[in-house]
């Protein structure tokens, strides 16, 4: 029988066996580190942009962990078949839960207690800021990467699985969806960005979006810096951020105000 296998990057590579290697060596190396665990069809398509800017330094650096869990390798029959045609009719094709299932048990093998289980789908719960610090601040997350027409519903039952959403629009799989929110998560982990204030100051931070921001040269294209800017008061700069972060959120993101609005009266 063929060993599937799992991709890492990070402080190392591991291959696993359905037995994952974490189990079977006394290698402390990843112990406590932050792990992002994603179950796909396309592992190669990982790092991809998580292996640049920042969150592939700090990847690099072992500041957080990647780790692919192949599909394919658990599929069925000599083609490895992973999915089948709806029960009941319908169009598309539909990932196996005998399939899924064995991914799911290797990749629950290899992780802490606790590891939030999700699933991409744009049925789910839509993905947030809030989400994404929950996340941050856990011990990593591991996600399930949906195709066709998704996945058997016998999985998420069994394994209780939350189901998460990227935006209301559907994508063709979840590899996309699952590089974004790992991105979201990981720059909020300490010394990933190097600037904890990057984190604070930032749009839905707050639960308004950011103000504008602005550089040199002070004058582009006959548009000048706002003048408070470079007045070296700071309260008067905070303030004048503060007012163009409400302006912004009340104009473009009513939902946002009206929940700004509710919790300052609280």
């Amino acid at each position: 029988m063929n060993e599937p296998v799992n991709k890492s990057a990070g402080r190392k590579s591991i291959s696993v066996s359905l037995k994952p290697r974490e189990l079977m060596t006394e290698d402390p190396r990843l112990n406590g580190v932050w792990t992002a665990q994603i179950i796909t069809l396309f592992p190669k398509a990982f790092p991809g942009v998580l292996g640049e800017s920042l969150t592939g330094r700090a990847l690099a650096e072992g500041k957080w962990c990647l780790e692919t869990i192949d599909l394919r390798p658990y599929g069925i029959g000599k083609h490895k078949n992973v999915d089948d045609t709806p029960a009941g009719g319908g169009a598309g094709m539909v990932l196996r839960a005998d399939v899924v299932g064995p991914a799911i048990d290797a990749a629950l093998a290899s992780a802490p207690v606790g590891r939030p289980l999700v699933y991409l789908s744009p049925r789910g719960r839509r993905f947030d800021q809030k989400m994404a610090q929950s996340w941050a601040d856990g011990n990593g997350v591991i996600l399930l990467c949906g195709r066709f027409e998704g996945v058997d519903q016998r999985v998420l039952d069994h394994y209780n699985i939350q189901e998460v959403s990227l935006g209301d629009f559907v994508l063709t799989g979840g590899e996309i969806a699952a590089q974004a929110m790992i991105d979201a998560a990981v720059r909020l982990r300490p010394d990933v960005l190097g600037n904890a204030a990057s984190t604070v100051d930032e749009s839905h931070s707050n639960g308004l979006l950011e103000h504008p921001q602005y550089t040199r040269p002070a004058e582009w294209k006959g548009r000048e810096i706002p003048e408070i800017l470079s007045s070296g008061h700071h309260a008067n700069v905070e303030k004048w951020r503060l007012e163009q972060s409400r302006k912004l959120t009340q104009d473009r993101r009513p939902d946002l105000w009206d929940a700004y609005q509710n919790k300052q009266d609280d």
